[in-house]
């Protein structure tokens, strides 16, 4: 398994898995311009097999319809509901327990709604987690956008982020924090998933608020 991390713009993360062994190769999360991560596939004589998608706003997935129609045989992957809002139809439909196939390197997919209804995380190998915005270095993604809900993410981070081992790299989707990647049981002591319940989230989040007009 190899993980090539590729900044693109000015914060995002896009992301090519590849198995060197079958020469098959995975982009995640393209954004607005995936030329990088083509260039990366073409140097290393890559076949495109997988366009995945983690969420549907457009900083991730705006140039996956360019790749489409340049590599047509590749598949593009998303979940139901984000997968619908592409505008651009969806080869592959996954959501929680659903595993790929690359060459020899296993993708398996949870769903993870509270940015988006139908957010997605990947776990490569079970030697890492692609976390799109789901989960930041030292933060987790935004519920404040169109389609965010703040008791879904957390149930999200506590449900099924926290379960997973402390092992696993988490690759996010944006440069957010301190380091571009991390461990996962070196996050999970991070803002959001330290509170037991939404509840004791919503009273710290008003006494800060409370703090800051006082």
């Amino acid at each position: 398994m190899v993980i090539k991390q590729i900044k693109v713009g000015l914060d995002n993360f896009s992301y090519v898995i590849y198995c060197p062994i079958e020469e098959k190769a995975a982009i995640v999360d393209p954004g607005y311009d995936a030329s990088k991560a083509l260039e990366f596939i073409s140097s290393k004589n890559l076949e495109l097999e997988y366009i995945i998608i983690t969420h549907y706003h457009s900083d991730h997935s705006s140039d996956c319809q360019r790749i489409k129609e340049s590599l047509p045989l590749s598949k593009i992957v998303a979940s139901e509901s984000d997968g619908a809002k592409l505008g651009i139809d969806v080869d592959i439909t996954v959501s929680d327990g659903n595993r790929l196939q690359l060459g020899d390197i296993c993708l398996d997919f949870l769903l993870t709604p509270g940015h988006t209804p139908g957010g997605i995380c990947i776990i490569v190998d079970n030697e890492a987690v692609l976390t799109g915005d789901t989960l930041f270095i030292g933060d987790c993604g935004r519920t404040d956008l169109s389609g965010g809900n703040l008791a879904q993410m957390f149930s999200t981070l506590h449900e099924k982020i926290m379960s997973l081992a402390d092992h696993l790299i988490v690759y996010p989707g944006h440069n957010y924090g301190s380091q571009p990647f991390d461990t996962l049981g070196k996050q999970k002591p991070n803002f959001m998933l330290y509170f037991k319940d939404v509840m004791h989230l919503i009273r710290k989040l008003l006494c800060v608020i409370i703090f800051l007009k006082t």
